[in-house]
């Protein structure tokens, strides 16, 4: 909106840009004019009754004055019969005074003309009539000259938007924090002073930004202050990022007030944050309605959160259907979800070109799983190139697919590299694979001091369930002579199926005397295919004399082997054989 002359600045003490003095002078003069109903005189009061006027919305009284002003040469009456015209509709009437204005030197006449030429599409012609405005210490000048330089893609625009900022103008504050906040070199640390001068001069969007970068930082209270103020300024996304800060703190409750407030003012991401709240309450036709209120509002995770609603509740058609409105619009997680179903669904062919869109996008489950696909196929060298893919951006069970062709082809230090980011990053497998590496690795070396690196990761795996790892842990401990603890982890393993497990807890059990519980344990794993606890079954029922049960756990272990436990078994039936036929 074109603004009277002097009214640009913000502590502008006057409107008309003329001698303090005399405006003073020209206002008491209008002032003592007013009351007593009597004329005014003089040019510049003529000037001031017009721009007062005009200020109030009284054109058809405010236009005399003024032009009587302007014929007298007073450039801010100029200014503002330009300002009258432009609200009256006359364009080029306006722009004529403007520009006659401007050439005389009114930084807010140039201003304005270079507002009315951009407003029009002559960029060229703007520019140069904004830098003459922004030169004359204009603030609002600095700020259009900072954005259409900013728009045209030329240097300047940030120094221009400082200039402005220095004057007061807190959009331009924002807009050089943004600028900074793009700049790697620069960044948050330098942008934050200026979202917090545009934020305490009530920029909704700037105490939006700074509560993020506060947020980012650690710093929750001050954080939850700028939402609040934001929020309270009429800033929706402030509003749903609060609500996420109070459902950290644990207040779910006032968490949902305020995502309601966002969603009912638009915000996507806070209606999605609705229907997850609700999906987890089990209150799925509820969440489904906040699901598509954001998508209603322009956020198409709205439809992905649908798609994976439906599939949830089984409904695969359904799924199918949002998570492909979710993929043409570009999102990658809905193009893998969709590749997914497909797959699934057995539609190889249907799964292939989603899964390729999702990882071209930058999704590196999509990655993996096109890893997954093509080693499917037998396509390994393509197979692991997803995989080295999705392992470079972090994924951990992909690092494990790398590390595990490594060690195939030989390069056991490349291996152990991957492995271990496969392990840091999460991978049970990975943490139990690199154990394994590293304990052969060490083994013949030197001694170590302290618990061994192997015996962490194989420690990290067992804590997570990982069985074989399980019965290393207690293979390292009953190296170090701690029964106790190697029991322990035997027994866990065993618990879970573990046949190594429990045919090494029957022998811990055993030198115990506790030989009718090992016998249960290796009666267990001989049954699960080890044969190592049937080759034992069968030595202990012999010493009770249960030959004929002895031979037929030889003969599992025999069928079981492998060839030293199968040939010992063999020769124990043989002579059970010649003992029975005596």
């Amino acid at each position: 909106m074109t603004r009277l002359d002097g009214a640009e600045r913000r502590d502008a003490p006057h409107v008309a840009e003329v001698d303090d003095a005399r405006n003073v002078l020209a206002v008491a003069s209008v002032a003592a004019a007013r009351a007593t109903s009597s004329p005014v005189h003089g040019v510049p009061a003529l000037s001031a009754l017009g721009a007062d006027l005009l200020r109030r919305g009284e054109l058809d009284e405010a236009e005399p004055h003024l032009r009587a002003a302007a014929a007298a040469g007073d450039r801010a009456a100029v200014n503002n019969l330009g300002v009258l015209l432009h609200q009256r509709g006359r364009a080029e009437d306006a722009a004529a005074c403007w520009r006659s204005a401007a050439v005389a030197g009114s930084a807010a006449a140039a201003h304005a003309l270079g507002r009315y030429h951009r407003e029009r599409g002559d960029e060229s012609a703007a520019c140069y009539w904004l830098r003459q405005s922004a030169e004359a210490g204009h603030t609002l000048g600095a700020y259009a000259l900072a954005d259409l330089l900013d728009h045209r893609g030329e240097d300047g625009a940030e120094a221009w938007f400082r200039a402005a900022a220095e004057g007061g103008h807190r959009e331009a504050a924002h807009r050089v924090a943004l600028h900074l906040l793009t700049d790697s070199d620069r960044g948050a640390q330098t942008a934050e002073p200026w979202f917090r001068q545009a934020a305490s001069r009530g920029h909704s969007g700037a105490a939006l930004h700074l509560g993020v970068l506060l947020e980012e930082r650690g710093d929750t209270r001050e954080a939850g202050r700028w939402y609040l103020i934001a929020a309270g300024e009429g800033e929706p996304g402030a509003a749903c990022a609060l609500g996420f800060l109070l459902r950290d703190a644990g207040n779910e409750e006032a968490a949902e007030e305020w995502w309601r407030r966002a969603a009912r003012e638009g915000d996507g991401n806070a209606a999605n944050a609705l229907g997850a709240l609700h999906a987890e309450r089990g209150q799925r036709p509820e969440a489904e309605r906040w699901y598509v209120a954001a998508l209603e509002a322009g956020d198409i995770n709205g439809a992905f959160n649908l798609g994976l609603l439906c599939a949830g509740q089984g409904r695969e058609a359904q799924a199918e259907q949002w998570y492909r409105k979710a993929a043409y619009a570009g999102h990658t997680e809905a193009a893998n979800a969709l590749a997914v179903l497909l797959l699934q669904r057995g539609d190889t062919d249907g799964a292939e070109p989603w899964f390729s869109k999702a990882a071209e996008g930058g999704s590196v489950d999509a990655a993996f799983n096109l890893g997954i696909l093509h080693s499917g196929r037998g396509a390994l060298d393509e197979a692991m190139r997803w995989y080295r893919q999705a392992a470079e951006a972090g994924h951990a069970e992909a690092a494990l697919q790398v590390g595990g062709s490594l060690l195939r082809e030989g390069d056991e230090n490349a291996a152990e590299h991957v492995l271990r980011r496969a392990a840091e990053g999460g991978s049970v497998e990975g943490a139990f694979r690199l154990a394994s590496l590293l304990e052969h690795r060490s083994a013949g070396g030197p001694p170590q001091e302290g618990v061994p690196e192997y015996e962490r990761w194989y420690a990290d795996a067992a804590g997570a369930g990982h069985r074989r790892a399980q019965v290393r842990v207690g293979l390292c401990a009953a190296a170090r002579g701690d029964v106790v603890e190697a029991a322990r982890w035997y027994r866990t393993a065993a618990e879970e199926g573990s046949s190594s497990g429990a045919f090494n807890l029957g022998l811990l059990l055993v030198r115990e005397g506790a030989e009718p519980e090992a016998a249960l344990w290796w009666a267990r794993a001989a049954e699960a295919g080890h044969g190592r606890a049937a080759l034992q079954l069968a030595l202990l029922t012999a010493r009770r004399n249960e030959l004929a049960e002895s031979r037929r756990w030889c003969a599992r272990a025999v069928e079981l082997g492998p060839a030293a436990v199968a040939e010992r078994a063999a020769r124990l039936s043989d002579a059970l054989h010649s003992e029975l036929s005596a």
